[in-house]
């Protein structure tokens, strides 16, 4: 079943009511808890754990000693996440990704042509916004 949905710009977006988070029990200090993730997020921590060699449920308790009293373990696993892949990071890394050209960015997410349409406009307001700054008509910021 679906539902339809309004954006902030606007638009109608339909959504699946069922949520795409998974719910799994985890233990924090050998305390059954259970937490709900993308399925993304799930693979990330079991990859994290294979190359960390200890268990996800290491994992969960190092974060929940780590995180702030008002931040969810959810959001700090999320959190943790995008850290642990951001330090990770390399120049090579994200060339052998093909990171660094927005164009293949945009074909990796399929994207319609009227989104394309939307990059190509910002685009070309963008190449004349830089003629106006180089001539000294710049109001110190770009879009």
């Amino acid at each position: 079943m679906q539902e339809a949905e309004k954006t902030e710009l606007g638009s109608s977006v339909s959504k699946d009511i069922q949520s795409s988070l998974v719910s799994r029990n985890i233990t924090i200090f050998d305390r059954r808890t259970s937490i709900r993730l993308e399925p993304e997020m799930w693979s990330a921590l079991s990859d994290i754990s294979l190359r960390e060699r200890c268990s996800v449920h290491d994992i969960c308790t190092l974060v929940y000693v780590r995180k702030s009293s008002v931040t969810s373990l959810t959001a700090a696993i999320r959190v943790f996440l995008m850290l642990y892949y951001k330090a990770a990071a390399t120049e090579q890394g994200h060339g052998n990704a093909g990171h660094g050209d927005f164009d293949t960015m945009k074909r990796r997410a399929r994207i319609s042509s009227e989104d394309e349409s939307f990059f190509k406009e910002k685009e070309k307001r963008r190449g004349i916004s830089r003629r106006s700054a180089s001539k000294g008509q710049n109001d110190n910021f770009e879009n």
